[in-house]
């Protein structure tokens, strides 16, 4: 796998004491459906870093050789209208492989650079009016990534978070109009000193993580020099750890098959509306990323039924961001996220919230 490799990412595994960001991400390519993640914290946390190599990780895709959207060979629903036209013909369609798309939003982009738009040089030379297609439609079947969302212009966070709701990017220009699939996992980042998102686009994050800097010496010291060993001798390290590289892509395959066998009590659906309604969220959004989270991570366990301590583990992360913000309030969204939980599921509250934690339990 490893020589296929043109890019030199860190390897996801070697990402030092950021796991319920790195579960977070991993459970979003489980099942897309969650709908991104959102990550807030402090500058120079490994964000970035970690999110690159999560591309590095995942296993490459089929897709139809030279078409533009990296559309799929046989779900329609990734296709694009080309790819289908020519199935439903008969034609042949060549097969190909390629890595997992990974698509950085720059804070300066254009709506046109993000929706694509009409291919001058091809207008005046062919006299044909062609569509050039944007990020979007790279992103598609991938990760598009916002470093500094908070900062991103209004009109093109809406235009994004659209497309990612509705797995389809529709552009009208200049009398032409084209449909895409633009399905992708959209993960986006920001300091919150440098701003707040406006709620409602909050919400339409699936998942919101906290990352803080790592403060124990060891860990910090440990950080260091496996960076400045990948820095050095970049092949080395990464073959040093590519089993485990393996091994966790294997997990995320076996993962994403097993997800539609995975099922959830009645019970356990209903106290998750009850939470949400504990907690006077709007919408459903909440109720409904909290289901496939939880899924997600029992899959991702190897297991077919979700559990109470399941959903303790990604409750918070699915609800603390939709909550009505009191700024007289000193108690933190996630507390207050835990406090409900227990409330609704019968347990006693605890100093102890590690059963709160989204990380791996082996």
């Amino acid at each position: 796998m490893s020589s296929t490799r043109k890019r030199r990412v860190f390897p996801f595994t070697s990402v030092i004491g950021q796991e319920e960001m790195k579960l977070a991400l991993l459970l979003n390519v489980i099942d897309p459906r969650i709908g991104g993640v959102m990550i807030m914290g402090d500058r120079g946390t490994g964000k970035s870093t970690t999110i690159r190599a999560l591309a590095d990780l995942l296993p490459a895709i089929q897709v139809v050789e030279g078409d533009p959207y990296n559309s799929s060979l046989d779900d329609p629903d990734l296709q694009s209208n080309d790819v289908r036209e020519k199935i439903d013909s008969g034609c042949d369609i060549q097969k190909g492989e390629k890595q997992v798309p990974m698509v950085d939003l720059p804070l300066g982009a254009t709506e046109d650079r993000l929706c694509g738009t009409i291919d001058i040089e091809k207008a005046l030379s062919e006299g044909v009016r062609a569509f050039e297609p944007g990020l979007l439609a790279k992103a598609n079947r991938g990760l598009l990534y916002v470093d500094e969302v908070n900062l991103l212009d209004d009109h093109l966070v809406d235009v994004l978070l659209d497309s990612a709701a509705s797995g389809w990017n529709t552009v009208e220009r200049e009398g032409i109009s084209v449909r895409h699939p633009a399905r992708f996992v959209l993960i986006g980042s920001g300091n919150p000193e440098e701003g707040e998102l406006r709620p409602q686009l909050l919400d339409r994050f699936g998942m919101s993580v906290e990352v803080r800097t790592v403060r124990e010496a060891k860990l910090r010291v440990q950080v260091v020099d496996q960076r400045t060993a990948f820095d050095n001798d970049p092949e080395s390290f990464s073959e040093s750890v590519q089993s485990h590289q393996d091994s966790l892509q294997q997990k995320v395959v076996d993962a994403q098959a097993l997800l539609n066998e995975v099922s959830i009590d009645e019970d356990l659906r209903l106290k998750i509306s009850a939470v949400c309604g504990e907690l006077d969220v709007d919408g459903l959004r909440g109720d409904i990323v909290t289901n496939r989270a939880a899924r997600a991570l029992a899959a991702f366990e190897r297991r077919k039924e979700v559990t109470e301590e399941d959903i303790a583990r990604v409750v918070s992360t699915a609800l603390r961001h939709r909550l009505r913000k009191d700024p007289l309030e000193q108690v933190d969204s996630g507390d207050r996220v835990i406090k409900a939980f227990c409330k609704v599921f019968e347990r006693n509250e605890t100093n102890d919230l590690s059963e709160f934690e989204l990380a791996t339990t082996n």
